[in-house]
């Protein structure tokens, strides 16, 4: 998935700082060179593809959920507090925010399913984003790249790039095409 963003931008190079996001994996790996990589962060449970794909089953999407929970989080409004779960070191834990929607549901069948979608996708990015960015201060890196599946997800992409726009960092994508599994 990492490579994925070389194929993106012949120019792009190390060092830099990824976010892998998938179905198996949230990881923030330190690419120091090519083929040298230190995983800074990983999943304590739930990856954040996996915690997408469990919410959309139970709010009746179907699989896969990233993209049916992104394109009806437009719909809605992030207006439902969900917990973060925060640790001390640069790891993720998304089983918290997942059950916690999965309750929402299951008290309240009529909930407005946009609306907790948005407010689930918004939790999960602002928990990526903060690590991320506790990543690359820790090291001094400027560059961050985006990797794996879902971080094909609009919301996400739109708020890396806010990230950009009003920081000293720049983030790398790679086409969507390129997210999907066994990336290139």
């Amino acid at each position: 998935h990492i490579s994925a963003n070389y194929i993106q931008d012949v120019n792009f190079e190390p060092p830099f700082m990824a976010l892998v996001v998938s179905g198996g994996h949230t990881n923030l790996v330190y690419v120091s060179d090519y083929g040298k990589y230190e995983i800074m962060g990983s999943t304590r449970d739930d990856a954040a593809g996996e915690a997408f794909d469990k919410v959309a089953r139970v709010i009746g999407l179907g699989y896969p959920g990233g993209p049916k929970v992104d394109k009806l989080a437009k719909e809605g409004e992030p207006n439902i507090e969900l917990p973060k779960t925060h640790l001390d070191n640069l790891d993720f834990s998304f089983s918290g925010i997942k059950t916690a929607v999965i309750n929402l549901h299951h008290k309240n069948p009529d909930i407005n399913k946009a609306d907790l979608s948005a407010s689930f996708e918004k939790t999960v990015t602002e928990i990526l984003v903060q690590n991320t960015l506790k990543a690359a201060k820790k090291l001094n890196i400027s560059t961050i790249a985006l990797a794996g599946g879902v971080s094909a997800n609009s919301y996400i992409r739109n708020e890396f790039l806010k990230l950009e726009k009003s920081s000293n960092l720049k983030i790398y994508y790679p086409d969507p095409i390129l997210c999907t599994d066994n990336a290139a």
